[in-house]
């Protein structure tokens, strides 16, 4: 993983739970470029990794802005940026990488539930530099669970914004957004936020009659697996050495290679970044990371080192 060092430039309160973080170069020089959902690694004390999407617009490349939820189970990584990193503070972060990508379509419908906004804001100011028209819906229990309220109300020159706030009574439970009614074959739905806010928006689509093909997905957690955490060990075989290990049933192929000692590019652990993707060049994946969309996986070219495991007996990877 390329990582490189950046300063805290800026630092703000959006509520009492999120804490907004503008990291630049800290030798002034544009950071590297991106697209609109992509995200960082942050590097943090104790070798901890976090994943934190980018709420900037691309065009905006004298910083990248993240945006970051106090979270009371934390294991250290949201403690640490909200109550320890200061101004002028370097730390360590990867290059931007985009597993959320903003594909092609007339008109969008961004769907967004508490700090799920980060991704689907770069994403509306993207769009309002282009003139692409787009409507934003943002979901909170209250103003505070909402980040970048002052932006959001402000508004955008070609989209709109609909905030909803549940301990008003206006939840996505109570009613879906007037526009999942009326399908449009040159739209996209994309939605980030809890995982189960996202299943409600992709039900509420598909029940009104938008295809699955029209909806874009991020999550923040990994999800539950639905396959026993005791599983039957298989072997994995890599290509240019033609070396098979077993990956027993405790143990994921990460963690076997990596005692091999068989480089592996791992940051989140979870499933959710990417980091180690790697090709498939036999077998078939049980895939279980967040990463890859529902036609990648069928189609079994990468698989998740760190989370996925397999059908058949064997995979064969280009390792």
């Amino acid at each position: 993983m390329r990582t490189m060092r950046v300063a805290v430039a800026a630092v703000e309160s959006h509520g009492g739970a999120h804490r907004g973080i503008r990291l630049a170069g800290v030798d002034g020089a544009p950071l590297p470029a991106f697209d609109p959902g992509a995200h960082i690694d942050v590097l943090l004390p104790g070798g901890l990794v976090r994943q934190y999407s980018l709420a900037n617009a691309p065009s905006q490349r004298r910083y990248y802005e993240i945006c970051v939820r106090r979270d009371g189970a934390s294991r250290g990584g949201s403690a640490y940026l909200h109550d320890h990193l200061t101004l002028g503070e370097t730390v360590e972060i990867s290059l931007p990488r985009n597993h959320f990508r903003l594909d092609a379509a007339a008109r969008y419908l961004l769907v967004a539930g508490g700090v799920g906004i980060t991704p689907l804001l770069s994403m509306a100011r993207d769009l309002d530099e282009r003139g692409t028209p787009f409507i934003l819906h943002c979901y909170g229990r209250s103003e505070s669970d909402v980040p970048y309220l002052r932006t959001l109300r402000e508004g955008f020159d070609h989209g709109e914004v609909v905030l909803h706030f549940s301990a008003a009574g206006d939840s996505l439970r109570g009613a879906v957004p007037a526009q999942f009614h009326t399908p449009s074959a040159d739209a996209l739905i994309y939605t980030c936020g809890p995982r189960g806010f996202m299943d409600q928006v992709d039900a509420a689509a598909l029940e009104h009659g938008w295809q699955a093909s029209q909806i874009r997905r991020e999550a923040f957690d990994a999800a539950p697996s639905n396959v026993r955490h005791v599983n039957d060990a298989f072997e994995v075989e890599l290509a240019s050495s033609g070396r098979v290990f077993v990956i027993p049933p405790d143990q994921t192929i990460a963690a076997v290679l990596q005692a091999a000692r068989i480089p592996v590019s791992l940051s989140c652990e979870q499933g959710l970044c990417g980091s180690c993707l790697t090709d498939i060049k036999a077998g078939q994946a049980d895939h279980r990371d967040e990463v890859q969309s529902d036609e990648e996986k069928r189609s079994h070219r990468q698989i998740a080192l760190c989370c996925s495991r397999a059908v058949t007996s064997r995979l064969v990877l280009d390792l």
